[in-house]
């Protein structure tokens, strides 16, 4: 398992009772996690002092409950700044388990950067399709990269440029696109671009901005075969996410081998991804990665 542990403004403080308990910088949160089966005690104060709450509704779906909560507020990640902002299901606009993801990447482009492979005129090129927030578009471009950010939803692109902006990268050489990410990829090819890495993080279930539908056991392995046809000859890094119960690091592992190894050569590794509970340490599962690299 990878462990995102590397962080100091966020924190998983508990688990109980299908709920998780979360430090976002100073304000404390409480929100519902399927993982979390287990009905320990709540022992810890911070149960009871909630910035804000997610409450589950049985029809599916549910609503926040606020508690001096901002609207919004920012958080640190080394040198990146991510700007929060509680909105629909659950969600703040950041999945802070990717950050062990953001270092993996950020290593091979800054390294092979200053290795010379690369340079302005012709630059470490990264695409990001469902980039949703950008947490791992700003942390290429810091790395680096020259990146393509694509994303159906306005709104989420808008705010990856806010992240963009807050992380002092208003002026990185990042491509902002409101786009289908497979048919951005077939007008990619028909172009004849080429990327050196590729992130990918589909939903389990999505629409498209003219409302094409994306379901992930369906299409993400045409996609990811599409996307063979995008990585260049000194392409160094291919990146799925996955966080939908039936593709396992198993199931990743193999799409990959099977499509860009007997392809290109280099080698895959797959696994789960992880927080640590600060209270319990306890890991916390939230879901998979597929890494091939070169």
């Amino acid at each position: 398992m990878w462990i995102a542990d590397n962080w100091s403004d966020y924190e998983v403080i508990d688990t109980s009772q299908g709920e998780k308990l979360e430090r976002w910088g100073k304000y404390i949160l409480c929100r519902p996690d399927p993982q979390v089966i287990w009905n320990t005690p709540k022992d810890n104060p911070l149960w009871r002092k909630l910035n804000g709450h997610y409450h589950r509704s049985s029809k599916g779906g549910g609503e926040w409950e606020f508690f001096n909560l901002p609207d919004e507020w920012s958080i640190n990640y080394g040198k990146l700044t991510f700007n929060l902002k509680p909105f629909s299901f659950k969600h703040t606009g950041l999945f802070p388990e990717q950050a062990v993801n953001w270092d993996w990447f950020s290593d091979i482009i800054s390294r092979s950067v200053k290795s010379g492979d690369f340079s302005k005129e012709k630059p470490f090129k990264v695409l990001n399709l469902f980039a949703y927030t950008g947490g791992a578009t700003i942390a290429a471009a810091a790395a680096g990269a020259n990146v393509t950010h694509v994303d159906a939803s306005k709104g989420m692109v808008g705010w990856a440029k806010e992240n963009a902006a807050s992380s002092g990268l208003s002026e990185a050489p990042i491509r902002w696109l409101v786009d289908d990410c497979v048919k951005f990829v077939e007008r990619e090819i028909r172009r004849g671009n080429k990327y050196d890495g590729i992130i990918m993080d589909p939903p389990s279930y999505g629409r498209g901005p003219k409302g094409e539908i994306w379901k992930i056991e369906e299409s993400v392995y045409p996609l990811i075969e599409l996307c063979t046809e995008l990585l260049s000859e000194r392409a160094k890094f291919f990146l799925i996410n996955s966080y939908t119960t039936g593709l396992q690091p198993l199931v990743l592992n193999y799409m990959l081998n099977t499509l860009i190894v007997k392809k290109m050569g280099g080698h895959v590794e797959a696994g789960e991804i992880g927080l640590p509970v600060s209270g319990n340490n306890l890991i916390l599962p939230c879901g998979a990665s597929g890494r091939w690299m070169k």
